[in-house]
Order: C-alpha cells, then structure tokens, then sequence
C-alpha cells in the first residue's frame, strides 16, 4: 500500500539514497556494500563554497568481505563527494578497523566505540549500521528459507509479523509455532510434552544463523 496522497503544494529540497549490495564471490567469501548519496534541489551554499543543483554533497561507500560466520575479513571505505574536499576523505583509512570485527555480535556498539564523534565521519558510520541486515539477506539467497532447519529460523520472533504465536508462523512455519496462551490454556491438556520434538527452541550455532528470511533481515 503506497503512502496516501498529498493534499497541499510542496516542493523536493533534497534526495538521499542509500544503496547496499551483496556478491558472493569465487573465493568463497561475500562482499557487503553500502553507498550513501546526498543531492539538493538547489543551489546549496556551504562553508566551502557553492555546489551547483544536482551535484552530490555527500558521495560515499564502504565495502567489507566477510565469512560464513559474518566475520569482517577486510574492510575499505571511501568518498568521492564531500562538504569540505581534500579533508574529509582523510578519515577514511581508519575504518580499516572494522577487520576483526564480527556483523552479528557486538557490531553496532564497535562501530560506536571505534568511530563515534571525531574518530569517524558520521555518513561512513551510519552507513555501517546497515550492514548485519543486508548480509543476512545476501546469505538468505543462497540458503532455503523453509521449514526443515533443526534449528529455529533466524528471523523468527524477531517482528510482529514473525512472532512466533502469529498467523505468519503457523501458515509457513508450523513446526515453530506456538498456540497464544489462552488458547492453549483452552485446548492444551495440563502437563504436556512441548510443542517442539526438540524441546527448547534454538536459534542455531553462533555466527551461523540457520535461514535467515527475506521478510525480515
């Protein structure tokens, strides 16, 4: 469902586009990049000068290679449009420090502690918070979303759509499904087994999330 229609006369003062892309590459290992563009409907004026209608202010990218388990195996960033030229653009070798760094596991409170305030350029760094996201959906192209894992699917509970007592889950995901409380408490004879063959449900092993879901990530 789109957003409903505007009922007053507006004008577009500015465009931001955020672009992330995933590749699996022949080595076994994946790619995540992130591009971040600024552009005014205007003339804008800043401190460095005047940047004509159309021209990016901010044009910046950061790329990481990773592992199976989301582990940052390398890491580089840079920027080809920026409000200040020639100082900016300084910063961008220190994200260097993102190898070692792991996407699912403390990421955004490294990139936080690593490059908040003047030790990073904050466009670099929010562009970073979206990378844990677009590798699970890098991995989930490659990896069966359906109902077979051992393991419970990455994404489930983690929405109001994906929770594991909704509609969404018992329609495609039945073997995770739990009944609402009431309901169970109505149907459900006291001092059953659970529902799950398994007992306790499990999100799988660390760093390798079992199906992460388009839906979802």
């Amino acid at each position: 469902m789109p957003l409903p229609p505007i009922a007053y006369e507006r004008t577009r003062q500015h465009v931001r586009r955020v672009e992330l892309s995933g590749f699996k590459r022949g080595d076994g290992h994946w790619d995540i990049e992130a591009r971040i563009v600024d552009v005014k409907d205007h003339d804008y004026h800043l401190s460095s000068g005047m940047r004509p209608q159309g021209e990016p202010v901010h044009d910046m990218s950061v790329r990481v290679t990773i592992d199976r388990k989301m582990s940052i195996l390398d890491a580089v960033a840079c920027s080809d449009a920026t409000p200040y030229p020639g100082l900016c653009e300084s910063i961008a070798p220190h994200y260097r420090q993102l190898v070692g760094l792991n996407l699912f596991h403390g990421f955004r409170k490294a990139v936080k502690d690593l490059f908040g305030g003047v030790h990073g350029c904050s466009h670099l760094s929010e562009l970073l918070m979206h990378l844990p996201t677009a590798a699970l959906q890098t991995f989930a192209s490659d990896i069966p979303d359906n109902d077979d894992s051992a393991h419970k699917p990455y994404q489930l509970d983690r929405c109001h759509a994906l929770d594991a007592h909704a509609e969404a889950v018992r329609r495609y995901y039945p073997r995770w499904y739990r009944a609402p409380l009431a309901e169970s408490a109505s149907e459900t004879p006291p001092f059953t087994k659970p529902l799950s063959p398994d007992g306790e449900l499990n999100a799988g092993s660390a760093g390798t999330p079992s199906n992460p879901g388009k839906e979802n990530a």
